[in-house]
């Protein structure tokens, strides 16, 4: 038996899951066909062997009632040659009544025992002058038995014709159950089908740009496979954003490090040629290389920081903002000397605490203030403002972590023109007007992915009376999935 279950289980292995759906649909149906047609069949025989058992009931009936007060044997038509409605004779109980007697059916222990009433009657199979006959034996009264006899070979007949129509309309059902089974695993089978021709043509051009065809109708009345086909098309389109992203990183950070590696090359090209130059011109070439080492440094790292695509974080702290706020702007006013950075902070922010890492969270505002000071003319200020607010509505907060959080850094340079602000948080994007400035165009890029993994947005836009406005917000709820230090 655990061979047979081997031998099935490495069946199914082997064979395709349409093969398995058709076998299965097949064998169903044809098992309900071969049960239908083999209760028919019994039913049919029943019925036959019924009627026939009937007629010999009613047959018994008129021979008792037609010859009450007879002698021991009477014989009703002819039964040799069994052209009668029926054959019937009459037995004693006692067999030296009749010793003589010349029955023409079979008369044997159980028929004497009818007779004298210690047997019910019965009926019996029997074969007399070459023809099948269907008996009855009952008692007479009297001490008597009474037999009766009726052809059984046309219920015989019937019985075997049933049996090969309906072995043909069994047959012509396997048939159907296999065509069915087919079709329906052919049909039911199609979305997923296209599911496998897509997937294996997406594993063998590395396209992901390929989708499956989807039936019309309505979303919520799709059904399961329709669905998995949907989910299939929707991860296809997030792997496509992802390749195409990733690609398009490559390239940018391949146009942004050429330009710096190039001056790498050629200051130390300049350098390796040191006999030939001034002591002044080999501290400028040095000097340049070691701002161009820097430079690309930086540039590697966020690079490195961006591509991991999400923000890690390994272990969080209840960090209180305000401090980590007040420690960024006194950082920016030493590396923007001529810049002021006036911090506002409201009382409901002041003891307001996020989990989060410090550091991160110091590199994000640090990018803020970085490039607000960079579009700012000098002498200008960077306004800095922390604020809370409830449940109820901005400014309706208290201290604490229930609160909502919202810093805004906002700059009086010229601004972000319109054209340009759904895309100053792209990696390398640049606007015009800042390409001729220092950066790589990582900063905004890499400050949005540090809030959005600290369950914070950053937003940009243009600030009342012109400049630009970034806008931090923190929700009551910390970022999810995070563990707290003691």
């Amino acid at each position: 038996m655990s061979g047979v279950r081997r031998l099935g289980a490495r069946w199914r292995r082997r064979r395709p899951l349409r093969t398995r759906l058709a076998v299965a649909a097949s064998a169903a149906v044809a098992l309900v066909a071969v049960g239908v047609c083999a209760a028919a069949f019994f039913v049919i025989r029943y019925e036959l062997l019924h009627q026939l058992d009937l007629s010999l009931t009613q047959s018994a009936t008129r021979v008792i009632q037609e010859n009450r007060g007879e002698g021991p044997q009477i014989v009703a038509g002819e039964c040799r040659y069994l052209s009668a409605p029926a054959c019937a004779q009459i037995v004693p109980a006692d067999p030296a009544a009749d010793p003589d007697a010349a029955y023409l059916l079979p008369v044997s222990t159980p028929v004497r025992e009818v007779a004298a009433g210690t047997r019910a009657p019965y009926y019996s199979n029997v074969t007399r002058f070459g023809q099948s006959l269907r008996m009855l034996t009952t008692p007479f009264g009297d001490g008597r038995a009474l037999q009766v006899a009726l052809r059984a070979d046309p219920v015989e007949k019937g019985v075997r014709q049933a049996a090969v129509l309906l072995a043909a309309v069994g047959g012509a059902g396997v048939l159907l159950a296999g065509l069915l089974g087919y079709a329906v695993s052919r049909t039911g089978l199609a979305p997923v089908a296209r599911l496998t021709s897509t997937a294996e043509r997406i594993a063998a051009t590395r396209d992901p740009r390929h989708r499956i065809e989807l039936p019309p109708g309505p979303p919520g009345r799709q059904d399961e496979v329709t669905r998995l086909a949907a989910s299939f098309n929707t991860m296809l389109g997030e792997l496509e954003q992802s390749v195409s992203s990733q690609r398009r990183l490559v390239a940018d950070a391949s146009h942004e490090l050429r330009t710096p590696l190039t001056a790498l090359r050629t200051n130390a090209e300049l350098l390796a040629r040191g006999d030939r130059l001034t002591p002044a011109q080999r501290e400028r070439a040095s000097g340049a290389l070691g701002r161009g080492i820097r430079e690309v440094t930086g540039l590697v790292n966020d690079l490195i920081e961006l591509a991991r695509d999400e923000e890690p974080l390994p272990l969080l702290e209840d960090v209180r903002i305000a401090e980590v706020v007040e420690h960024a702007v006194a950082v920016a006013r030493t590396h923007w000397p001529q810049t002021p950075f006036p911090l506002e902070v409201g009382a409901g922010a002041a003891e307001a605490v996020r989990p989060g890492v410090p550091s991160r969270l110091a590199r994000l505002l640090t990018n803020l203030l970085d490039n607000a000071a960079k579009f700012s003319p000098p002498g200008t200020p960077v306004e800095v403002a922390l604020s809370a607010y409830g449940s109820g509505g901005k400014g309706a907060g208290g201290p604490g972590g229930g609160t909502g959080l919202e810093l805004t850094v906002r700059d009086h340079g010229p601004g972000i023109p319109a054209a340009d602000l759904p895309y100053v948080f792209d990696r390398f994007y640049r606007a015009e007007a800042a390409r001729a400035l220092p950066g790589s165009g990582l900063g905004l890029a890499m400050a949005r992915q540090i809030a959005r993994a600290h369950g914070a947005e950053l937003t940009a836009g243009a600030a009342p009376g012109g400049g630009a406005l970034f806008t931090l917000t923190f929700g009551a709820q910390g970022p999810p999935g995070g563990s707290h230090s003691p």
